[in-house]
């Protein structure tokens, strides 16, 4: 979420800031990339089974697994550019005070949920690291890591706009 308020100020991104928005831009890249490998890896399924007669085992759990990575980092990036699903029609409904401190209960919670995503990422990852997903010869824990990651990501960026808020600024989007 960004403040509306009259009060915010612009400032030269510092050095979290930058990383951040680096970050955040290029797990949008991944993510627009990994939609891409997606669909290859589907069209040549749907070839290898209708055209070939002989659908290659492994299509589906790998385009499976890149959904995964796809969907929670770019997830992560939307937390921090505020693309998620907000309440911001009610909160600018509010004066400055309350509303700013609303938005950091928001962003507060945002980041225990993200923490929650790296503890328990971390924890099935590990119990499930043994074990092979049939037909791609990868370990089970490859459907953790981008939970994990995500987790990260997102707890970072709860951090940068709790720090916005703070300073009375805006966490600019990755995209500018």
């Amino acid at each position: 979420m960004t403040t509306s308020s009259s009060h915010a100020h612009k400032r030269p991104p510092n050095r979290f800031t930058r990383m951040n928005a680096c970050m955040a831009r290029y797990g949008m890249y991944f993510s627009v990339a990994g939609l891409f490998v997606i669909v290859a890896i589907v069209a040549y399924q749907v070839f290898g089974r209708y055209v070939l007669n002989d659908s290659p085992t492994w299509a589906e759990n790998l385009a499976l697994v890149l959904i995964l990575y796809v969907t929670l980092i770019g997830a992560a990036a939307g937390v921090r550019d505020a693309g998620h699903i907000g309440m911001e029609s009610l909160l600018v409904l509010l004066p400055d005070g309350p509303r700013t401190k609303i938005e950091m209960v928001i962003h507060v919670l945002v980041a225990i949920f993200g923490g929650a995503m790296v503890y328990n990422g971390w924890i099935l990852g590990v119990s499930v690291a043994p074990y092979k997903l049939a037909n791609i010869n990868l370990s089970e824990a490859v459907r953790y890591v981008p939970l994990v990651i995500s987790g990260v990501l997102i707890i970072l960026f709860s951090i940068e706009h709790l720090i916005a808020l703070v300073n009375g600024s805006e966490v600019e989007p990755a995209w500018n």
